[in-house]
């Protein structure tokens, strides 16, 4: 999953599936990549269950499937909390010296 999501063109084509589901061509219209290496990019979206394809006559139509992000999401909010309450306990040091 984060490797999946760690390479800039990939985030930009799952924010772009975020607007409506898209086929490889129109995808790599979007991108000054080739149509095969955004097909590429989608293969390692699609092993990480971040898009799904589905035919439509000759054409792959590509969707986002979020759910995976959201359980990524929800695994950082705890992180979050943690670095919150550290980071403010440090300023209370700070502040008291």
């Amino acid at each position: 999953m984060f490797r999946a999501i760690g390479d800039p063109t990939r985030r930009a084509i799952l924010d772009r599936l975020r607007a409506g589901p898209a086929n490889a061509g129109s995808l790599a219209a979007d991108f000054h990549q080739s149509r095969p290496a955004i097909s590429k990019h989608l293969r390692v979206l699609r092993a990480a269950s971040l898009v799904a394809h589905h035919a439509v006559g000759r054409e792959r139509r590509y969707t986002l499937n979020s759910v995976p992000l959201q359980m990524v999401a929800g695994w950082l909010e705890g992180y979050r909390a943690f670095w919150e309450s550290s980071l403010a306990q440090l300023k209370r040091n700070l502040e008291d010296k």
